[in-house]
């Protein structure tokens, strides 16, 4: 009797010890790594969807998702490895690696450039802007790559017919528009919306209306070569939640606008909605990097750091995106194709 009394006691202490255990387990295949998006706009809403809707969770990742407000202030942490991925533009990276850097993109949602120049009312033509500023981000920025664009559209130059000054991320530059400090700003589609007080405005001109769009690796997950030799497993887990969370976004408008509204000050219907359509035209079921946007970007950072060895092959790395394609994830998510 005491013998089977002990042999009970201890069965029970080893199924203790293995349900304790269970948790522990689950917790320790949560892989840790911090992710930093550079907007709260929607443009940029499968960072924090991937995080609100368990995506990162779901994919094996304890991820610490946080906010750098510049593309090139979140560069610098992925190459310092404070933060292991980010959303970079193409010109960041591109720029970084002439550089030296060895930031490489490895999937990218988002490869064309589609902004708006806002301007006061005021302003009736390109004319008009002339001796003005518009506000921008940061230099070296996706705001400053499309406000530069956006001038060169209608025959400005930028930086002699018109200042560009650096503001801050798009809730900042509709506060700079209107209180006046600024007399227009580069804006993704639907952020008009988010001017304070609802201050007169006119689009001056539209990227969506220039003969060809400007390829540009815009929303893209970034880290640097030497974590991506290290930790692939972890960077392909967070590819894949990304690709889940694209996914959500195109099909979920209901919960994807309420994330949205969660993170974005001054989220309002109309933006919430013009935003929404503009981003699912946009937003790309297999997220490869535009080569031809980052050549263009490549060229240039060039002009800044001539004799500079880099190479559109050094900067973009398809692996990741390729092997889960191949692998059937992105088919499973989405559907197969007819």
């Amino acid at each position: 009797m005491l013998y089977r009394t002990r042999v009970y006691r201890r069965s029970c202490l080893a199924l203790f010890l293995v349900l304790i255990a269970i948790p522990w387990v689950r917790a320790e295949a949560q892989e840790k790594i911090r992710i930093a998006y550079s907007s709260t706009d929607a443009l940029n809403g499968i960072w924090i969807i991937a995080q609100e809707a368990g995506f990162y969770k779901k994919n094996g990742l304890d991820a610490d998702v946080v906010y750098i407000g510049s593309s090139t202030v979140a560069a610098a942490a992925v190459v310092s490895q404070d933060v292991q991925l980010a959303n970079i533009a193409g010109s960041v990276v591109a720029s970084s690696g002439v550089r030296g850097g060895d930031l490489v993109s490895v999937a990218c949602f988002v490869n064309s450039l589609a902004y708006e120049l806002v301007v006061l009312e005021s302003i009736k033509s390109a004319e008009d802007l002339k001796g003005k500023s518009i506000g921008i981000s940061r230099f070296g920025s996706v705001s400053d790559v499309a406000a530069r664009e956006l001038l060169k559209g209608v025959g400005l130059k930028p930086g002699e017919d018109v200042t560009i000054l650096q503001i801050g991320g798009a809730s900042e530059r509709a506060a700079g528009f209107s209180r006046g400090v600024i007399a227009g700003f580069p804006s993704p589609p639907g952020n008009v919306h988010l001017i304070p007080g609802g201050l007169p405005h006119r689009i001056l001109a539209d990227m969506a209306d220039f003969e060809k769009p400007y390829p540009l690796p815009f929303i893209c997950a970034v880290t640097n070569k030497s974590y991506l030799t290290k930790n692939r497993p972890v960077v392909k887990k967070s590819v894949m939640a990304l690709i889940e969370a694209a996914h959500y976004f195109k099909t979920n408008k209901e919960g994807t606008q309420k994330i949205i509204a969660k993170q974005l000050r001054g989220a309002n219907k109309a933006y919430l909605e013009s935003s929404y359509q503009s981003t699912i035209k946009i937003l790309d079921r297999v997220p490869y990097t535009t080569r031809e946007g980052m050549k263009i970007q490549l060229e240039q950072a060039l002009k800044q750091t001539p004799g500079s060895k880099a190479t559109v092959d050094s900067m973009i790395d398809d692996s990741i995106v390729r092997e889960i394609e191949k692998e059937g994830f992105i088919d499973k998510v989405y559907g197969k194709r007819g």
